[in-house]
């Protein structure tokens, strides 16, 4: 599989089969993952991957606590503007059409966003921290280190599904995990074997065309 081609797979898998994934593999993905670009060499990423007992007790600390009354950071800014609120509507409108779920049955579509909380099914999760002090572009290399892992994943017959979620229990999981009062949670990440089988998993979000985003001059 080259690059292209594991970019043109990678979804975000809301439905994983119970098949542990060796530590063996969970340690070379992160090993291969920390190439990602990062300025100045920073490597600002700390990462915790945990599975079996240890996350089937981190997920359970987080159902118990609740979520906290104020998230660690806006994962979406205030009043989301055009074009990016009709790509986020367009997003879960898909979302939940794949899983038959019709605007009309909140009941339902609460049912399936409370499943980030375990990770839907995965057998891993991977929660990514940094510290307090570093700004946007470190923050962005958090970003580039989990699309690297996650394009790595695919390459292995993995699949992932990068979770903001869970920053709305942040609290949970650093006391769980022991992070440093200086370092903060960005972001979770489901891993495991993609159930093929799963509706959920046939969805692939919308693109807009090149020339809705992009210029190229000189060429």
């Amino acid at each position: 599989m080259n690059v292209s081609q594991a970019v043109e797979r990678r979804i975000s898998v809301r439905a994983f089969r119970p098949d542990p994934v060796p530590g063996e593999v969970v340690r070379e993905l992160l090993e291969r993952a920390s190439r990602a670009a990062s300025g100045g060499n920073l490597q600002p990423w700390r990462v915790y991957a945990l599975a079996g007992e240890d996350l089937a007790g981190l997920i359970a600390k987080a159902k118990a606590a609740g979520p906290d009354e104020t998230p660690g950071y806006a994962v979406y800014p205030p009043d989301l503007w055009e074009p990016m609120r009709t790509r986020r509507f367009q997003a879960g409108e898909d979302l939940y059409a794949a899983l038959g779920i019709p605007r009309e049955d909140k009941p339902r579509r609460l049912e399936q966003f409370a499943r980030n909380l375990e990770l839907f099914g995965a057998p891993v999760g991977v929660f990514v921290c940094l510290d307090r002090r570093v700004g946007p572009p470190q923050w962005a290399d958090c970003g580039m280190f989990l699309q690297t892992l996650m394009l790595l994943a695919v390459e292995r017959g993995l699949g992932t599904c990068a979770q903001e979620y869970w920053v709305r229990y942040a609290s949970s999981v650093e006391s769980y995990l022991g992070v440093p009062a200086d370092h903060m949670l960005y972001a979770g990440m489901a891993l495991g074997f993609p159930d093929e089988a799963a509706p959920v998993n046939s969805l692939r979000t919308r693109r807009d065309p090149l020339e809705a985003w992009a210029t190229l001059r000189g060429f």
